[in-house]
């Protein structure tokens, strides 16, 4: 194990948890091949996850697919890179980010309904008189 392999399997399993994807290598591997990944055993992917090993790249661009994040991200951890931008091209608070991050991890129809209230919600705003 080198220090590159431990530290991707981290990112992994921080992902996963982020993602809310259980961490089994069998469930890995049937969403690896949704998502346009390369045969894989699960061993290989228990590898990934305990750090022992880096997948190929076709599997990895899967991974990053299926987590909804940038390869390179996923592979060399510049995740905070992308979470500070955000939160500097909007001014967004940690709370506002996390409650950002957690809105664009749900199902699309629960993305839709919470878009719906926020419209809901604003719309009722709008139309209450300032105290």
């Amino acid at each position: 194990m080198n220090n590159e392999q431990i530290a991707f399997g981290a990112r992994l399993r921080a992902a996963l948890q982020h993602a809310r994807i259980v961490e089994s290598p069998s469930e890995l591997v049937k969403l690896l091949a949704r998502f346009g990944g390369e045969p894989v055993s699960p061993q290989a992917v228990s590898g990934w996850l305990k750090g022992r090993a880096m997948p190929r790249q076709a599997n990895l661009r899967a991974l990053a697919k299926l987590l909804s994040m940038e390869p390179q991200l996923l592979q060399y951890g510049e995740d905070g890179l992308r979470a500070r931008e955000i939160r500097q091209e909007f001014k967004l608070d940690p709370l506002d980010q996390l409650a950002l991050e957690t809105f664009l991890a749900l199902p699309t129809a629960q993305r839709k309904l919470i878009r719906s209230l926020i419209e809901e919600l604003a719309r009722t705003t709008r139309k209450r008189p300032a105290r």
